[in-house]
């Protein structure tokens, strides 16, 4: 038995949106692709993991799916088959099991890792994503065939791709089906083959795809590009591609979700008498009211200055760190005017010189 999109993201059905995004980053980062370099398994678990994210972060989505076990209406309640399965299980399907359809079969699924910015992010961009992997061959069309020529009906099949066998059972005459092993599903042959492609239809193109990236995706999140991915053989559809997101370091910010966090550093003097500062935003930039007395560790917030929520109006905050800057070096005259101040404030501190002498 398949486990529940909840297993997969090792929650329970009742937490928050919150936690099931807060358990979706922790798997994301121990999964991910480059944490995880040739491990095919780690990237089928990131793969099952931003799958199963996708549906549980949207509401609609997830409410379908805590109602009906899956976010397909037509989904029966038997399960993974459906009615019609049942049907074909006693009158003519594969003993219970998924039939293929007839004729080729689609490419297989691909994963590509695609660096944005943190901007590109906040929002949103639509970048070009050169990749190469199997198209259809342009000598055959993708066919297969070599040129004035194309490819046959199988004899076994009659071009069905599958073949039916009438067997007797306790149960009476039962109807199996199978993939034809003559033509492997095609459901045609090819006796002259193509010479560039060698009869499979298919040859290795570089291909350039535009990538919607939505406002508000966090690092680690994947993108599934629905019949983007490699071609099939002898004209089969192509699979999906899936583009996993990698935001790139920002030295302005820290990003939690959908808030930010960015250090002011101020000098002592600033922090003592308080001033007018600015610190940036995704937008432009934050008028900083410092306060006479600001310690280092003071956090100021900005409402709406963070990232946007994914498919929302909605932006987190900005939270500004104060960080008071010691001055590791002085002129005479700095150093003279602290002096007074210690004396005024009857301060016991270093002997002149001493400071620097101890630097050296």
């Amino acid at each position: 038995m398949s486990a529940s999109l909840y297993e997969v993201l090792e929650v329970e059905q009742t937490v928050s949106h919150e936690e099931i995004k807060s358990s979706y980053r922790r798997l994301a980062r121990k999964y991910h692709p480059d944490a995880n370099p040739g491990d095919q398994s780690a990237e089928s678990k990131f793969k099952e993991i931003s799958q199963a994210y996708e549906v549980l972060s949207d509401p609609d989505r997830r409410a379908q799916y805590d109602r009906f076990g899956s976010t397909d209406q037509n989904q029966s309640p038997f399960g993974q088959g459906s009615v019609q399965d049942i049907f074909d299980m006693f009158f003519g399907g594969g003993g219970g099991f998924q039939q293929r359809n007839a004729g080729p079969p689609a490419g297989q699924d691909a994963q590509v890792v695609m660096e944005i910015s943190l901007d590109d992010a906040g929002f949103g961009v639509t970048k070009d994503l050169t990749l190469t992997m199997p198209q259809p061959c342009k000598e055959c069309s993708g066919s297969g065939a070599a040129h004035g020529s194309s490819p046959v009906a199988c004899v076994e099949c009659a071009g069905a791709g599958q073949v039916r066998r009438v067997r007797n059972s306790i149960l009476g005459q039962m109807m199996t089906t199978s993939i034809c092993n003559r033509c492997q599903g095609f459901g045609t042959r090819i006796e002259t083959p193509c010479e560039s492609c060698r009869g499979s239809g298919l040859s290795n193109e570089e291909v350039t795809l535009s990538v919607q990236v939505p406002a508000g995706v966090e690092d680690g999140s994947t993108m599934r590009l629905a019949n983007k991915g490699p071609a099939g053989a002898r004209g089969g559809g192509s699979g999906q591609l899936y583009v996993h997101l990698r935001i790139t370091a920002d030295e302005r910010f820290e990003r939690d979700g959908e808030n930010l966090h960015h250090e002011l550093h101020i000098s002592f003097v600033e922090a003592a008498l308080g001033a007018q500062l600015t610190a940036p935003t995704l937008r432009s930039e934050v008028k900083v009211e410092i306060e006479p007395g600001t310690q280092t560790g003071t956090i100021l917030r900005f409402r709406g200055e963070g990232m946007p929520r994914l498919h929302s109006r909605h932006h987190g905050e900005l939270f500004v760190h104060i960080v008071v800057d010691t001055p590791t070096e002085l002129d005479d005259e700095s150093e003279a005017l602290l002096r007074q101040l210690a004396q005024k404030q009857q301060i016991t501190v270093a002997e002149s010189g001493k400071r620097r002498k101890g630097h050296r």
